[in-house]
């Protein structure tokens, strides 16, 4: 059996949780899936969120007048 190995990856949670009408929160801009399963998301998977984060924040700095 293969088992997927977690990360010591920390979660991206600033504790200013509240989702947006998309389900992606205004704190660290995961949405809601990506939230419930961190613990249990391999290195690639938590790298690749990140990643997915950075770029919904640039594109809410981008919309902003």
């Amino acid at each position: 059996m293969v088992h997927k190995a977690t990360a010591s990856i920390s979660s991206p949670c600033i504790r200013n949780c509240c989702l947006d009408d998309k389900d992606i929160c205004v704190g660290c801009m995961r949405h809601i899936d990506e939230i419930v399963g961190w613990g249990s998301k391999s290195t690639l998977e938590k790298e690749t969120i990140l990643a997915r984060c950075e770029l919904r924040k640039r594109e809410k700095t981008e919309q902003k007048p």
